[in-house]
């Protein structure tokens, strides 16, 4: 029987032979010892966002690669501090604060103005003064004015009163007087109620403080005349309205001296005057200068200042019988209350 082979004649199976190790692989067998020298690598964990984590690439790859191999580096991901949400590291921007450009421009309740640092600094311990002191935040509109949320219908008069002490005209005195009070500005609160119309409201309010019910009266007045309109589904209303500035009733001719206001009385001759005028409201006595139509002008305007709109008129006054010859003979108004 024949065998086939590179072998001789003697059967015998040839001897293994091992040749030499590629040049690449003695080359790995090289990289892994110098590796064994190496410091082992510190572990760094990073957080990334889900989805994002690549899987670790090998070491080595399975197949034959040379020592410039590398793996692609991850990108790089934001370490978050766990103890702090994630939108507190957005920083607010700083609210402006100053300095102030010497030349200021004012935008006031959409009136446009232009003045000095210096005149808003004027007088100490007002609003504006602490506003642009630099200590506050003052919003400014689209076109960088700062901005001031109040009517600038009269804040002219406040920037002519910084400026050169100059006080508004007799028809906006009351205006201006209120918005000195919203600016605390104290030298032209002072300056103001020294002047018309002011120092005759405070002359005005003294006569009126003499009649304790006079505002009780004024709200009897709105309401009566509402309830009235509404009842009759008119336009107008009207009051019967008494207004005497004499205790005493009038008396005839021949008693003239009853008809003094101060005329002493005992308490029993008084309880024979006292009664009650037919009428809806009635105002007094008092003891002032100030006559009847003083008061009936006070009445018709403090009416107006509330958009009241009434006239009125005398139509006779109360004749009810008192004691003997004295009859009662106080005036009476008629009040015409227009609502539209």
């Amino acid at each position: 029987m024949q065998h086939h082979g590179t072998a001789g004649s003697s059967g015998e199976r040839p001897a293994l032979s091992f040749s030499p190790l590629p040049a690449a692989t003695t080359r790995v067998r090289r990289f892994i010892q110098e590796r064994r020298t190496l410091p082992l690598p510190r572990v760094m964990v990073v957080f990334s966002a889900a989805g994002d984590t690549d899987k670790p690439g090998d070491a080595m790859s399975s197949s034959d690669s040379t020592e410039d191999d590398f793996r692609k580096a991850a990108a790089p991901a934001a370490i978050l501090n766990p103890s702090k949400p994630v939108g507190s590291s957005l920083k607010a921007p700083e609210q402006e604060v100053g300095p102030f450009p010497e030349v200021i421009a004012l935008n006031v309740g959409g009136s446009y103005f232009t003045t000095r640092l210096s005149t808003l600094r004027r007088c100490e311990d007002t609003m504006l003064a602490a506003m642009f002191s630099g200590r506050h935040y003052i919003p400014r509109d689209t076109d960088g004015r700062f901005f001031i949320d109040r009517d600038g219908a009269y804040f002219g008069d406040i920037l002519n009163f910084l400026r050169e002490g100059e006080l508004p005209h007799r028809d906006r005195v009351r205006a201006v007087h209120k918005e000195a009070q919203y600016y605390s500005i104290g030298p032209l609160l002072d300056s103001l109620e020294d002047t018309q119309p002011l120092t005759g409201e405070k002359v005005r309010q003294a006569f009126l403080d003499l009649l304790p019910y006079y505002k009780d009266n004024l709200e009897r007045i709105v309401e009566i005349a509402k309830l009235r309109a509404m009842q009759k589904k008119a336009r107008f209303a009207k009051l019967k309205i008494c207004v005497y500035k004499e205790e005493m009733p009038i008396t005839p001719y021949e008693r003239p001296l009853f008809n003094s206001l101060r005329f002493e009385r005992s308490d029993s001759e008084a309880k024979l005057f006292e009664h009650h005028c037919e009428v809806d409201v009635s105002f007094g006595p008092w003891e002032a200068v100030a006559d009847v139509y003083d008061l009936l002008h006070c009445i018709v305007g403090d009416l107006a200042e509330r958009g009241i709109a009434a006239e009125q008129q005398c139509i006779g006054v109360c004749d009810k019988h008192l004691i003997n010859h004295y009859y009662c003979k106080r005036p009476i108004y008629e009040f015409k209350i227009t609502w539209w």
